[in-house]
């Protein structure tokens, strides 16, 4: 169906109004949704990085306080007597001096450590309890069952490593508080490896409120810290304790009954904690709805601008195109004086000067395009001719070196002047030759290739005086003999024979120009199976060749392994020029 210009500007400005709505309304914000939260994800990861990097600092020092214990000759001493029957050996005033360093020296070198810490125990392996605390609560809870504690286990296990327990309550205390998270040790004998007892130091989270509170969390956005097993250390809000499960699973979002939250998350390396920060969907759509009245603003201003446009293009574009039309359908119809008359000076106005030049060159330019393409299909057929010499030269010094390597010299002579005879031949500029000179040269390369082989290959080459002067590509027949030869006879063992021959086959149909020169090289060598796809670059080169010189000619080729091999060329009689 045809379609006037006037109808594809409509279509076009109809465009231009839709597609900037598209954009603007739908694909604008959407990129805005996406980069406020690769923005946010992106300043929450580098805040989170920094405060695990802190959450993890304040683990080591908690963590080099349970080491405290080795620190203190005395208090190792103390520990080791405890925990063997040395320990009944002492004198009361030894027992008691040992009991001090317990009690005193190892709590008051804790809380000179860490201001922070609530309070610690310390749990020789006799059973005997030591405890200290900030707030003043010194007093065990009576049989107390410490060692079945999962903290007291979990350090165990730890085997001398450092185990961080969750937030627990300090229940070993009379009248303690709760809300502690603790790191404990088991200490052990340097010397013997022998467990000497279990030290536990109980941290307030305040520590850790303040490190959160530090990266200044705005927009309703939460954290939270949960240890190794899911349960919550530290939320900065009531409504994170609805989110633990799903933070727990490693979701990148989570559903509160209010809104949804994007999250951000680390572990700490040490102790296995997940840093969660989580940011609320509605910062976002507060953003997002700013972003739409932009938009809905441009799109109404996109659509004036287009009507406008419009209006405005239609009507002194239009008028113009139509004349060019009918001054091109002029030409179509052959009249090659037809002529656009121009007015103005502006882009429409040039378009009309140029289709008056195209139309006054045309005839000048179909010739030159004419000549180009004569030119280059000249160029490619001297390219293709020239492949033919070196792959030939190549092929027979390498028969050369044979006959000096098998020490015949005076057919290597003889051999040397047949090939500056043929070169002679090759190098002559002519691109076409006569079949009878191309048979001549043809011959002497049987020849040459006769000395190499002696007995082993005979020829033949039969064609009637009526081809004599019938002109074909220079050296096109080459390729096929060289072929034979090289894939053909000298591979094989036993005597074997090549036969060139050219003939014209005149067509039985009366009135019919369908004659044909029809050229044959055939070998009753090794042959190759058709199914392999051999094709060299003399068979390669003959078909381009072939098919420079005659659109029509045609080339085949037919081999049987163990029968030889058999390549026809075919030219229409018609195409064929004489000499």
């Amino acid at each position: 169906m045809r379609q006037s210009i006037r109808l594809k500007l409509t279509l076009l400005f109809l465009l231009t109004i839709i597609l900037p709505i598209v954009l603007i309304v739908v694909e604008l914000p959407a990129y805005y949704v996406k980069s406020i939260k690769e923005q946010q994800s992106s300043l929450m990861a580098g805040t989170l990085a920094a405060l695990t990097s802190h959450i993890e600092t304040y683990l080591d020092d908690l963590d080099r306080m349970t080491v405290t214990p080795y620190f203190y000759d005395d208090v190792m001493r103390a520990m080791k007597l405890k925990s063997t029957y040395g320990w009944n050996l002492l004198t009361p005033f030894e027992q008691f001096e040992a009991g001090q360093t317990l009690s005193t020296t190892l709590p008051n070198a804790l809380r000179n450590t860490r201001k922070d810490i609530l309070g610690t125990i310390l749990l020789p392996m006799d059973g005997s309890v030591y405890v200290s605390s900030s707030s003043n609560l010194t007093g065990a809870v009576d049989r107390f069952p410490f060692t079945k504690q999962d903290w007291y286990i979990k350090a165990l296990r730890a085997d001398g490593d450092v185990a961080f327990i969750s937030v627990h309550d300090q229940n070993y205390l009379n009248g303690a508080r709760a809300n502690v998270f603790s790191v404990a040790r088991l200490i052990k004998d340097p010397d013997s490896r022998r467990p000497l007892g279990v030290i536990m130091a109980d941290a307030d989270t305040v520590a850790i409120e303040r490190m959160i509170d530090g990266i200044g969390l705005s927009n309703g956005a939460l954290a939270a810290i949960l240890d190794d097993n899911g349960k919550l250390i530290y939320a900065s809000g009531p409504a994170v304790s609805g989110l633990r499960a799903q933070l727990a699973s490693g979701a990148g979002y989570v559903h509160a009954p209010g809104d949804d939250y994007h999250v951000v998350s680390k572990t700490i390396a040490r102790s296995q904690w997940g840093i969660y920060v989580m940011f609320p969907e509605t910062a976002v759509r507060r953003q997002l709805d700013r972003v739409y009245d932009i938009g809905i603003w441009f799109a109404a201003g996109g659509l004036v601008v287009a009507l406008i446009l419009y209006t405005t293009v239609s009507h002194w574009m239009v008028t113009p195109f139509k004349r060019m039309i009918q001054t091109m359908k002029r030409v179509q119809r052959g009249d090659m004086g037809a002529f656009y008359p121009v007015k103005g000076n502006d882009e429409v106005a040039q378009l009309g000067t140029s289709l008056n030049t195209m139309i006054s060159r045309l005839g000048e330019l179909i010739d030159r395009e004419y000549r180009a393409v004569l030119g280059q299909r000249n160029a490619e057929y001297h390219a293709l001719q020239s492949q033919i010499q070196p792959h030939f030269l190549y092929n027979t010094l390498n028969g050369f070196i044979g006959l000096n390597r098998s020490g015949q010299s005076a057919l290597l002579e003889r051999a040397i002047l047949s090939l500056g005879g043929m070169l002679r031949y090759t190098l002559d500029k002519n691109e076409r030759a006569s079949l009878k000179d191309e048979m001549e040269f043809v011959e002497k390369y049987c020849e040459l290739q006769q000395l190499r082989f002696t007995d082993k290959m005979e020829f033949e080459i039969d064609f009637s005086p009526e081809v004599y002067p019938m002109l074909i590509p220079k050296l096109l027949l080459q390729p096929l003999v060289e072929n034979a030869v090289i894939h053909g006879i000298e591979p094989c063992k036993s005597s074997c024979l090549l036969r060139i021959e050219a003939h014209v086959a005149r067509s039985n149909d009366f009135g019919r120009d369908d004659d044909r020169l029809i050229i044959t090289v055939s070998d009753n060598g090794i042959g190759f199976d058709p199914g392999t796809g051999r094709s060299g670059v003399g068979v390669t080169n003959v078909r381009e060749r072939l098919k420079l010189a005659f659109e029509h000619a045609s080339f085949s080729m037919r081999s049987v392994p163990g029968q030889g091999t058999e390549a026809v060329i075919q030219i229409p009689l018609k195409d064929v020029d004489l000499a």
